[in-house]
């Protein structure tokens, strides 16, 4: 390695490094990366935009999405499908039914069944009284890739 000045306010700096001996070995996956899945997901929200994102985010993780609209077709899509649902995603503010009104027809429907509900609210009224009642889990919107498919994984693995 040798460096080498001139008058101007600036240094070059060359080094050569001797080329490893070393075999290659695999690259390790790091715990912050994003873990593909195989299971299906029932993503029921009113927002489009809430929709569309949730929808390719849970794709790039390798799950099967089914989309609801509203509350009451939530419960349609459920029924017909419940065998090969194994999470819901549910919001909590919706038309029609709210999250309270969908998670207590679902958990009639499947008592084991898991949902994760996602609200822009906090954890505080609402959103607590439906985790007393049984619900699976909550995450705060917004929320990062990464947060989200942890906490998914965490209630598929129970």
């Amino acid at each position: 390695m040798f460096a080498s000045t001139r008058m101007v306010p600036c240094s070059i700096l060359h080094s050569a490094l001797p080329v490893s001996q070393k075999e290659i070995t695999e690259e390790k996956k790091l715990p912050g990366e994003i873990l593909k899945e195989k299971e299906a997901i029932l993503l029921i929200d009113d927002e489009e935009m809430i929709i569309n994102v949730g929808e390719e985010i849970l794709k790039t993780l390798g799950y099967t999405v089914l989309i609801a609209r509203s509350g009451k077709e939530a419960v349609e899509i459920y029924k017909k499908n419940q065998d090969k649902i194994d999470l819901v995603i549910m919001d909590m503010i919706m038309p029609e039914m709210d999250g309270g009104e969908v998670y207590d027809i679902l958990k009639e429907i499947n008592p084991d069944i898991k949902v994760l509900l996602s609200s822009g609210y906090s954890i505080d009224g609402q959103v607590t009284e439906i985790l007393d009642r049984g619900c699976s889990d909550f995450i705060q919107k917004p929320f990062n890739i990464d947060q989200f498919s942890q906490k998914i994984k965490k209630l598929l693995e129970k």
